[in-house]
């Protein structure tokens, strides 16, 4: 019998409607807070982001999340030269989430769903994941790429966490409660089948 690739039409056709999930979630779904060195957002697009791998796997989560975002942050002339970084950590997000749910539905056998805690555990990994990153890549960005003096870096670390922490809660949140509505719906659907993920 021969074995069905990897990236296979449907495979790449979730990853191009949950990229598009993404990117609507970040574009329309936001609110944007200035900074003294730039802008942040309190958005729904990292939802997107935990969904994917929640719902898909590490993998085609990843790429979803990092394709959708990077596709935003090319829109933004603000957020433009940062497109790469955001891929990877976005990519990084979702891939934390969907390998530990994806992990958890294995250990908990075949036929069966992860349980409501493994869930949980995996959206937030996946979200302090990306909260690391982003501290460091604009600590790092802003001292080292842009030589901003420290106090100005210190103050803008501090607006941007505390909305990013606000963003990894709702992401958190929202995204475990979308992954319990839809998951036994696509489930149903055979699109796990289909993915020969079940």
């Amino acid at each position: 019998m021969k074995k069905k690739p990897y990236f296979s039409v449907l495979r790449l056709c979730i990853i191009g409607l949950m990229s598009a999930m993404v990117f609507v979630a970040t574009m329309f779904l936001r609110i944007d807070i200035p900074t003294p060195l730039g802008k942040t957002m309190l958005h729904f697009g990292n939802v997107m982001c935990i969904l994917s791998g929640l719902l898909f796997g590490g993998v085609t989560g990843g790429l979803s999340a990092g394709l959708g975002s990077a596709i935003f942050d090319l829109m933004d002339p603000t957020f433009a030269p940062e497109f790469w970084i955001t891929f990877l950590m976005k990519f990084a997000m979702a891939l934390v989430a969907g390998l530990l749910a994806s992990r958890a539905r294995r250990a908990a056998g075949e036929g069966n769903d992860a349980g409501k805690g493994h869930v949980i555990f995996a959206a937030i990994s996946g979200a302090v994941t990306y909260f690391v990153l982003y501290i460091t890549k604009t600590i790092l960005w802003n001292r080292f790429v842009l030589g901003a003096e420290w106090g100005a870096v210190w103050t803008t670390v501090a607006a941007k966490a505390t909305v990013s922490l606000v963003n990894a809660v709702l992401a958190s949140v929202v995204s475990v409660l979308l992954y319990l509505a839809l998951r036994p719906a696509l489930k149903a659907a055979g699109v796990f089948r289909r993915l020969g993920e079940e």
